[in-house]
């Protein structure tokens, strides 16, 4: 595969963060958030990027390439370290689930936000 601009999932399904401030915010939001690392320049980020377009809700996405240092402050934040391609499913500030490279599939990702919250509506 290849990382054109067409195996790009689409804008609007995205929320890209670009700040260590958009980073805070997702980490602090109620409710299961998911949070994707990608590098656009990667052809696994290629592969993940179609599993995680097909997810059909919002993700917020930093592009490591151009924001390393957000990469590293989601794992001093997490506890996780980090990899590229990765997502996080984020619950109440802390990670619920993650994967990286071809453990991302939108059947894992869906079932681990479903699981998320099941846990926060509990």
């Amino acid at each position: 595969m290849t990382t054109s601009r067409q195996n790009h999932p689409e804008p609007s399904r995205y929320l890209e963060i670009s700040s260590a401030s958009d980073v805070l915010a997702v980490l602090a939001a109620e409710g299961p958030q998911v949070l994707f690392l990608r590098d656009p320049y990667c052809p696994m980020s290629a592969d993940a990027d179609v599993e995680v377009a097909a997810l059909g809700y919002g993700v917020a996405v930093v592009d490591v390439s151009a924001h390393s240092d957000l990469g590293a402050l989601i794992a001093r934040e997490t506890g996780i370290r980090h990899e590229s391609p990765q997502v996080l499913v984020i619950k109440d500030g802390r990670p619920a689930w993650h994967a990286s490279h071809y453990g991302i599939t939108r059947e894992t990702v869906s079932r681990a936000v479903a699981q998320a919250s099941e846990k926060h509506s509990a």
